[in-house]
């Protein structure tokens, strides 16, 4: 049996050892072998850093995975959360990089081998912290099928994806437009390049043309790159240039001639209309130039610094370049003006410095074909995007996709499975056996280049079941069920494993989609080290429970929206879990000894107060399976909080009391509120896992029931038959003259031994007011309750069409009694007033709703109600 309940709420009493418990207990494993399809339910975790450390956001998304996986485990389904962690090339190796340049040596200095061994000893001191971290969640994973971005099987899986993408056409090898880190030195993808808008400067300068006593001026953020000009653009539309196309200018400093072209790309309103072409160092510039076949000149090296092509500024960082330019241009009379220019600039995300357009030798893939049917399968419904308005946002960029750039310039990493012969001919194969047979030599070179992380995580849905092997879990759980991450990443991973998906499966790998915002912090500012307000997940879980950090989360998460971290409103869920623990301890004091929590539940032989419970419960239970189906996690936590706070604990626990003290004695009170309590923390378990475990280990016959732990009982559902709205009526009306009674005495400052009898007249709910009268005496203070108008003297009100009496024993009104109603009179008054103007105001009365005016008359009428019980209970004082 349990231990005696503490007085004191305290997690971390009991959040470890659960976390311990379910896993000696292995009820989040799944049977291995062949397993029926049909009632499978899988998500995969969005694979974590392996060295990193998780961060809010990893707290959000693992909670509402977590939560998912434990719903559908208690609905009876065999469901997956399959855990894993990425190998995070850029990341990984720059710490490992750090780590030896601080023992005095480099990478280049250890070679390959050596370095690689010191990730991979790195990656195995570090990879149990995500587990850790994750488990102090409360993560039900599976962590007997926990995989990695390079263990041997994922490795596979990659090699062939690589190797089939390749001889089908679809993978090739050339020069290619990339973001380059000079500091990482290597390409990085769009998604490690950081935006950042500066105040930087417009430089204007001119260009001769030849043969005309005229000149050209342009406009750039970056002169030095005009040492790589091969041409100057402008709109053909534009009139003031249109004689000049076709014409030759002299670029100045490099006293090379290069052509005008025309090319509707060109902007007309930014700066002078004309702009410089550089096809070796900008994006746009790149495409111009294969337009117009022109020729690209590298001027801006790999490590940053310019090339012997720059001439007289080669070796200069290019910063420094961009100085020695313009003063070079200012001396031949060329610099025209300089101007602020606020505009944004790539930044890499792991170096912190500029990134740099580069043309480079790279390994890319054409995805146009992969991306339609991406695009298909959303616009068909076989995949659905919660919320749907990033639909139109998938579309776009699906539509607008270019090449995806595969290579990156590391170590660490899936090494690129393509060899050279002495002649530089490519052979791509699974292993160097294979390509030494298709070469018919040994003597070959692998590519040193890895591929970009995002290709073997784009594999992650396939790859983690056992892809290209025909596995079981492969069979049992895929397609997966759902997929939460945030919307930051919705293209950079979640298009890219549907793109890769169906081109290797021919099936979408995940049936949907949650995107969460980002959360913030209480002010709605990003977090941010530089800002100083990050939250570190372990932190909280540390001063307030990691189940009050888990309902905080999930009850934030609103679709499309970003969530605003308040540490007040987390410290008042870790209250709503002390009221549950006190609720839970002062039932388990007060319940009859035999009381047990039962396997069903039946309205048959109930009293109101229990047919009441009952129903709500089961209300509550459909609202919440429903709100879960469609991922509104912040409306199932919302009906969450208010049964458990409101009805069972504020109102069912009290109208228990008088049956446990023998005043009103009902004979099944016991086992239903036993049996409730167990339900109503079944509801509540995938929100809040360990209090809820904790709590229902303690009631009376939960081990009857069959279950190893709460973790696997049954879900509550819906059932009509446990529906009864006239008790539910019931409870309400008593629940408002009990609201009234107590603000009766509360306004008139009354003594507890100062006795108010009610009398009731009218209305269709007064008989179920006498049939609970015990209740109404217990819990709304009065003395009696009786049938009549009452007298005179009485305080009156009016709710629900039943004329309420209050007689109070004679006793003056406390000054401060007295001034609050007096204040309450002027409030109503002053409510009614302006009521009054507006349902005399004939515009109202036309354009507003129907409803609406309705709604303001019997408001009014309720106002003046009100007014009528004050005046007579501020008259009747004395």
């Amino acid at each position: 049996m349990p231990t005696e309940m503490n007085k004191t709420f305290d997690p971390a009493s009991f959040e470890d050892a659960w976390q311990k418990r379910w896993d000696e207990l292995g009820i989040f494993r799944c049977p291995e072998g062949p397993q029926p399809a049909d009632d499978s339910y899988c998500i995969l975790i969005p694979p974590p850093n392996v060295t990193g450390k998780l961060h809010i956001g990893h707290a959000l998304q693992s909670t509402l995975q977590d939560l998912l996986v434990r719903w559908q485990r208690m609905l009876g389904n065999n469901a997956l959360w399959l855990p894993g962690t990425d190998h995070a090339g850029i990341a990984t190796q720059l710490m490992v990089e750090r780590q030896v340049e601080a023992e005095g040596t480099t990478r280049v200095e250890l070679g390959r081998e050596a370095f690689l061994e010191r990730v991979w000893q790195w990656k195995d001191e570090y990879h149990g912290n995500i587990r850790k971290q994750l488990e102090t969640l409360g993560a039900s994973c599976d962590w007997s099928r926990e995989r990695f971005t390079m263990d041997e099987g994922l490795s596979v899986a990659v090699r062939t994806a690589f190797v089939e993408l390749y001889r089908e056409g679809l993978i090739s090898r050339g020069e290619y437009m990339v973001n380059w880190s000079p500091v990482l030195q290597t390409a990085i993808s769009d998604l490690e390049v950081e935006s950042r808008t500066i105040q930087g400067k417009l430089h204007h300068f001119s260009y001769p043309v030849i043969g005309q006593d005229r000149q050209v001026v342009v406009a750039t953020t970056r002169p030095e790159t005009m040492l790589g000009d091969t041409a100057v653009a402008v709109h053909p539309d534009d009139e003031r240039y249109g004689d000049l196309v076709g014409a030759t200018l002299l670029l100045p400093l490099m006293n090379r001639e290069i052509p005008v072209v025309a090319d509707e790309h060109v902007d007309p309103e930014f700066g002078t209309g004309a702009v410089k072409v550089t096809p070796f160092h900008d994006p746009n510039d790149f495409e111009i130039g294969q337009r117009h076949d022109l020729p690209g000149i590298r001027v801006i090296g790999f490590d940053g610094h310019m090339t012997e092509e720059a001439g007289a500024f080669a070796g200069l960082d290019r910063f420094d370049a961009r100085k020695r330019v313009l003063e070079a241009l200012e001396a031949e009379g060329r610099l025209v003006k300089i101007e602020p220019h606020e505009h944004a600039v790539g930044h890499s995300q792991r170096g912190g410095e500029p990134v740099e357009p580069m043309i480079s030798t790279q390994w890319f893939c054409d995805v146009e074909e992969m991306a339609a049917k991406a695009l298909a399968a959303v616009e068909d419904g076989d995949l659905k995007l919660y919320p749907s308005s990033y639909d139109k946002t998938w579309r776009h960029w699906l539509e607008n996709i270019r090449p995806w750039v595969i290579s990156r310039q590391l170590w660490w990493g899936h090494q690129i499975p393509a060899w050279y012969d002495s002649d530089g001919e490519i052979y791509v194969a699974m292993s160097r056996e294979e390509a030494e047979a298709m070469a018919g030599t040994s003597e070959l070179t692998q590519d040193t280049d890895v591929l970009d992380t995002w290709f073997s995580s784009g594999l992650w849905p396939l790859s983690t079941l056992g892809w290209p092997e025909s596995a079981d879990d492969l069979q049992t759980f895929y397609p997966t069920d759902v997929l939460v991450t945030g919307h930051d990443i919705l293209f950079f991973w979640v298009a890219r494993m549907v793109m890769m998906s169906q081109k290797f499966s021919g099936e979408v790998p995940f049936r949907e989609v949650h995107l969460t915002g980002l959360v913030r912090d209480a002010k709605g500012e990003k977090m941010s080290k530089t800002k100083g307000n990050t939250l570190d997940p372990m932190d909280l879980v540390e001063e307030f429970g990691a189940d009050a950090l888990r309902f905080t989360l999930a009850a934030l998460d609103s679709p499309g929206r970003d969530i605003p971290l308040d540490l007040e409103r987390m410290a008042g869920y870790r209250a709503f879990g002390n009221k549950i623990w006190n609720a839970t301890r002062f039932v388990l004091s007060r319940i009859p000894d035999d009381a047990r929590v039962r396997g069903s539940l039946s309205l048959e032989g109930l009293e109101l107060p229990e047919r009441y419970i009952v129903t709500r419960l089961s209300q509550t239970a459909e609202k919440v399976n429903a709100k879960l189906v469609e991922f509104r996690f912040d409306e199932a936590c919302d009906a969450l909080y208010h049964f458990f706070w409101g009805e069972l604990c504020d109102w069912y626990i009290e109208f228990c009391k008088p049956a446990f003290s023998g005043e009103a004695p009902r004979p099944q009170v016991g086992d239903v509120l036993a049996t409730v309590l167990d339900r109503s923390l079944r509801l509540l378990h995938p929100v809040m896992p360990h209090l809820t475990e904790e709590l229902w280990s303690r009631l009376p016959g939960v081990e009857e029931l069959g279950y190893e732990a709460l973790a696997v009982a049954r879900y509550p559902q819906g059932d009509d038959g446990l529906i009864d709205p006239s008790a539910v009526a019931g409870i309400e009306l008593l629940q408002a003259v009990v609201t009234r009674s107590r603000a009766l005495r509360k306004e008139r400052n009354l003594k507890r031994q100062t006795e108010v009898q009610l009398f009731l007249e009218g209305g269709d709910g007064r008989s179920v007011l006498i049939q609970e009268a015990t209740l109404l005496q217990t819990l709304g203070g009065v003395s009696s309750v009786r049938e009549g108008k009452g007298p005179e003297e009485a305080a009156r009100d009016r709710i629900a069409g039943l004329d309420l009496a209050f007689a109070v024993a004679e006793e003056a009104l406390s000054e401060d009694a007295k001034a609050r109603l007096e204040k309450e009179l002027e409030a109503v008054a002053k409510e009614i007033s302006g009521a009054e103007a507006r349902l005399s105001n004939p515009g109202f009365l036309d354009k507003a709703p129907a409803q609406v005016v309705e709604g303001s008359r019997a408001r009014l009428a309720e106002l003046r109600e009100r007014r009528e019980a004050l005046e007579r209970t501020l008259g009747n004082v004395g």
